[in-house]
Parts: structure tokens; C-alpha cells; sequence
């Protein structure tokens, strides 16, 4: 499959659910709780029922794992095949607390690794589309895309971003060995990602529990961006984890560490 040839269509849909999932947000929603205990909104299933048959549409025949789907047992068989990785709405939690970081991902992988992905955050209206060995671009306020790539780290340290909940300083300070930090951010969903591969940022480690719908589309931005994500022993994030699609801890890297 020429992966990069379906951005403009991949990035026209992620903006179509962020639409529907902005309206939502705008009223007085509510959040219910999966069997995970995880919270979903009707934003999530709205956005997913726009994105599932828009990709059957483009690429037929593609299987396509998608969260809430996924959460209710219906997962296809992806077989050795290319297939498609969707959450609907990465960050409800930041949904919930409506600070904006939180986006709708779409991703495509092809032989275990995430070959293309679109990173759409509808309330900051800014997307990051990327096909690996193509490059990556960003797009704010629907102005034109702009090429992105990851920096060499700064001598004065590294910029470090983290999740809100999942970034425990000694588990970093490990993670860096003795390298000097000049700055912690956080961040929500897949922006972690993006801001590593805008070069806003040298790495991100995750030390918490992500799906692979969480990880692949921020996953194929960074790699399409010159970066790179690897398990804490140093090897390639890999995808089609059957039968749950559950990641190990990893860490994403900008430029050379």
C-alpha cells in the first residue's frame, strides 16, 4: 500500500471527527466508565463512528483495530497484513478536564511498525501528519502543512516531556543517566509525540500502560520526523501485539542521544 498517498484523505477524516467530537464538547457531556474503568464520552463513540467506515472506504479490505470497538471485544484478525490503528479520542481524560490536549489518531502499520499517521488536535486545530521515509509535516488553524523535523539535543540539556500522570522523575533521571535536563514539560495524549518531533522537545519516556491505538499515530509522526521509539532495552516499539495490543514501557527520542 502507498501509505502516502492516503495523508490528505487520513487527515481530511481525522479533522471530520474532531469536528463532531468539538461538538460535543461544547455541551454539558458526561463520561461513563468501560469494563477497564476507563472513562468514554459519546465523543469518543461519535468520532469512531465516523472514522471506521471512512477508512473502509479509502483502503477496503484493511482491517481496522479501533478503541472502543476494541474495548467491546470486537477486534479483527490483522494477520500479517497492513491494518489500521485508531483512537478516536486520545486524552479523554483531558477531555474531561477540557484543557485541550487531546487528539484523534489514525495510523497505519505495515509489517509491525507504523508506516503512516495523523495526529489531530481539534480544539488547539493543529495536525501532524506524517508518512515514515516522506516526512512529516504540521498544520495550525488550517493554514498550509509546514515540514517538521526532530533537533539535535541542545548542549545546554534536554528538554524532557511527560505525561501528567506517568512521569516519575527517578524512573526519567534513570531513564537519562546522569544527561542534564534544561526543561520538564507535560502534555497531554499523542502531543507528546508531536512536540518530540517538532523538536519542541528531545525525548519522551512513558512508564505507564498504553494500547497500541494510544502510541502509533504520534509513533509514525516522530519516525516520519527523524525519530525513533524503543522499548527500555533498546528495541524497536513494535505493533500487532496480539490478542490485547498492550505496549511494554518506551521511550521516544528526538535527535541522536
Amino acid at each position: 500500500m502507498q501509505a502516502a498517498r492516503l495523508l490528505p484523505e487520513i487527515s481530511a477524516l481525522a479533522r471530520a471527527a474532531g469536528s463532531t467530537i468539538l461538538e460535543i464538547y461544547a455541551t454539558d457531556f458526561e463520561a461513563r466508565r468501560k469494563e477497564d474503568h476507563s472513562p468514554v464520552t459519546d465523543a469518543d463513540l461519535a468520532a469512531e463512528a465516523i472514522i471506521t467506515p471512512g477508512l473502509h472506504a479509502l483502503a477496503p479490505g484493511v482491517p481496522v483495530v479501533a478503541e472502543e470497538a476494541a474495548s467491546e471485544g470486537r477486534i479483527p484478525d490483522v494477520g500479517d497484513g497492513p491494518f489500521w490503528l485508531v483512537d478516536p479520542l486520545d486524552g479523554t481524560k483531558e477531555f474531561l478536564n477540557r484543557n485541550g490536549e487531546f487528539t484523534v489518531n489514525i495510523a497505519l502499520i505495515e509489517g509491525g511498525a507504523p508506516v503512516l499517521g495523523v495526529v489531530y488536535a481539534p480544539a488547539l486545530d493543529s495536525l501532524f501528519a506524517g508518512a515514515v521515509g516522506q516526512g512529516a509535516s504540521r498544520s495550525d488553524a488550517g493554514a498550509a502543512p509546514k515540514a517538521i523535523s526532530v533537533r539535535a539535543p541542545p548542549q545546554e540539556g534536554l528538554t524532557v516531556v511527560a505525561s501528567r500522570r506517568h512521569g516519575d522523575p527517578a524512573e526519567i533521571a534513570k531513564l537519562l543517566g546522569g544527561r542534564a535536563v534544561s526543561e520538564t514539560r507535560n502534555a497531554g495524549s499523542s502531543l507528546k509525540f508531536c512536540l518530540v518531533a517538532c523538536g519542541e522537545a528531545d525525548v519522551y519516556p512513558r512508564f505507564g500502560r498504553t494500547m497500541e491505538w494510544d502510541t502509533a499515530a504520534g509513533h509514525a509522526v516522530l519516525a516520519a520526523a527523524g525519530g525513533r521509539v524503543v522499548t527500555t532495552d533498546g528495541a524497536p516499539l513494535s505493533y500487532a501485539k496480539n490478542p490485547i495490543f498492550e505496549n511494554p514501557y518506551f521511550i521516544a527520542w528526538g535527535g541522536p542521544a
